[in-house]
């Protein structure tokens, strides 16, 4: 609990929002003032590594009139990223051309038959968004066929090794003094953009090249930075909370027509787009389409200046989405199966077939993650090469896991809670046995626990709309930044009752509970996917819950009310 000078110590904050605050570890009102109005520190820009370099380059490639391609990643954050850099580029009259690896044939990042290609097709210079930061032969390569490469990131390098290209800008890299290491793939080529459009007033050039037009407003490109930052699970702190604020004033106030697509297939009220709806309504459509298909039509949906493209794009992507969804529950289910059948859970879940989709196996490991609380690694198979996506629990890095695999892998990479790879699918046994050893070796006695800590308790009949606003200010909301989890003790449970449509006619998913305090503040309070826990606890009991604060929208009227995260009988703590 917060000392009550704290709760009290910035005038017109409610004391909700400063418990908040406290239980998150700011616990000073200048750190709180800090947060609650973060500046953009874009005087760190120059910090990092290589940015010099690589703005000298672009700005020559683009005086000498010489071929540009943008090197993406198919998903939302490398298709964001790569939309960002080629209108960013184009705005100055680049001869730029955009190239986004298939998912299905090459995989992901650099490879060297699609660098020897572009070289062919006359590109001198490329510039990759997203991926690189561990291509090692990829940037050698480069190097032999005249081809001048920079590389934009944000993943863990490969122990520390830089690549070997013109400039490598990854604000994890150990010689690298940039303060904020946690930006995306978007948010890093954002960067780069700005200190290009810092450099334009004072550039200079030979007599016999043409100047550099000016015209280039990176501050127009947010909304593509909170998309893909948003989507990419990054922590909403710092720079990125930043950035993802003012993109978001952007989507609902000036929106791309793609964007402003994509909120109409999402059903999204203009002007009320929130960074829940990029994370589950925007984000996911965007990277249905590497999913299944090829990302381009991502990519065109950002770009585009036609409205009926745009328009015939994004109801593409919202097919596409719900094709993803059919395709990933099953899979989730024959996954689920095969685990069902065993008398033990292993500390990690590796599973792997030549009919799982290589589009969704991500989406399906993080669903085995929150079924058993346990890293977990589906595998695509494709004739002797296995594709695996895998998802982690906090405790276990899986990249960190994977380099002491790296004899068994042709390639990987990732972060601590998500990672790729490819290898040899006779390598795929001792790479399950050893993955599942290092998982034990650090897997607590009783196992991975789903903790979740709540930033305050509050009785439900303080609960208000005014609560709901105040805690606002925190926004926008995400990996690292949720929102804020409220915590009810000893309250009676009035009723309960399942909700929702079931599949195949089955029972309905959901549960609804109305919960009343002793001074009859009472609330319903929805638990998603909670349905079958409807017999936990009989009518009248005390229980304990743990809940966040939503808006309700139905039939043109908005009510609070309680998203249940978990409950219990009450343990009279």
């Amino acid at each position: 609990m917060a000392p009550t000078g704290f709760l009290s110590s910035l005038p017109g904050v409610h004391p909700l929002l400063m418990q908040v605050l406290y239980a998150r570890g700011i616990q000073t009102s200048e750190d709180a003032r800090k947060f609650l109005q973060e500046p953009d520190p874009e005087s760190a820009i120059s910090q990092l590594a290589d940015l010099d370099t690589a703005v000298a380059r672009i700005l020559q490639a683009i005086a000498t009139k010489e071929k540009i391609a943008v090197y993406g990643d198919y998903d939302c954050d490398g298709v964001s990223a790569c939309a960002l850099v080629w209108l960013a580029l184009g705005s100055l009259g680049a001869d730029i051309q955009p190239y986004i690896p298939d998912r299905f044939e090459e995989g992901y990042g650099l490879n060297k038959t699609a660098l020897n290609s572009l070289t062919k097709q006359g590109v001198s210079l490329v510039l990759s968004v997203d991926c690189g930061g561990r291509a090692m032969e990829e940037a050698r390569f480069a190097r032999e066929i005249g081809l001048d490469l920079i590389i934009t990131d944000h993943h863990d390098l490969e122990a520390g090794e830089i690549p070997d290209a013109l400039a490598v800008i990854n604000p994890k890299r150990a010689d690298c003094p940039y303060p904020f290491k946690q930006l995306a793939g978007v948010g890093v080529a954002f960067r780069l953009i700005q200190a290009l459009s810092r450099a334009l007033p004072s550039v200079s050039h030979p007599t016999d090249a043409e100047p550099v037009p000016p015209g280039l407003s990176p501050d127009h490109f947010l909304d593509l930075v909170a998309i893909g930052t948003v989507a990419d699970v990054m922590p909403i702190i710092g720079e990125n909370r930043h950035m993802v604020r003012r993109g978001l004033k952007l989507i609902n106030t000036r929106p791309r027509l793609g964007v402003a697509e994509l909120l109409r297939v999402s059903r999204i009220k203009p002007g009320a787009c929130t960074a829940r709806d990029l994370a589950f309504a925007l984000g996911p459509r965007l990277n249905a389409a590497g999913r299944l298909e090829s990302a381009m039509s991502a990519y065109e949906l950002l770009t585009t200046s036609n409205a009926d493209w745009a328009h015939d794009l994004a109801d593409l992507l919202n097919d596409r989405n719900n094709e993803r969804q059919t395709v990933t529950v099953k899979m989730v289910a024959e996954a689920e199966a095969r685990f069902s059948e065993r008398e033990t859970v292993p500390a990690l879940l590796l599973t792997a077939s030549p009919d799982f989709n290589p589009g969704v196996i991500g989406l399906a490991a993080a669903r085995l993650v929150e079924r058993y609380t346990r890293p977990a690694v589906i595998v695509s198979i494709t004739g002797n090469e296995a594709r695996g996506s895998c998802r982690s629990v906090p405790g276990f890095h899986i990249t960190a896991a994977l380099d002491a695999c790296a004899p068994l892998l042709k390639r990987h990479g990732g972060h601590a809670a998500a990672a790729g790879f490819t290898a040899d699918s006779a390598n795929l046994v001792a790479l399950e046995d050893q993955l599942i050893t290092l998982a034990a070796q650090q897997m607590p006695t009783d196992g991975w626990e789903r903790v979740i800590e709540a930033d305050a308790a509050i009785q439900l009949h303080k609960l208000s709309r005014e609560t709901f606003d105040a805690l606002q200010l925190l926004e926008p909301h995400g990996q690292g930044n949720q929102r804020p989890i409220l915590a009810s003790l000893g309250v009676t449970l009035v009723r309960a009752q399942r909700m929702g449509k079931g599949e195949g006619g089955g029972p309905a998913p959901h549960l609804k509970l109305i919960l009343k305090d002793q001074r009859n503040g009472q609330w319903e309070a929805v638990g998603w996917r909670m349905g079958e826990r409807i017999s936990d606890a009989p009518a009248g009991s005390k229980v304990d819950a743990l809940f966040q604060l939503d808006l309700n929208e139905w039939n043109g009227e908005t009510r609070l009310q309680l998203i249940l995260l978990d409950w219990r009988l009450a343990t009279g703590l």
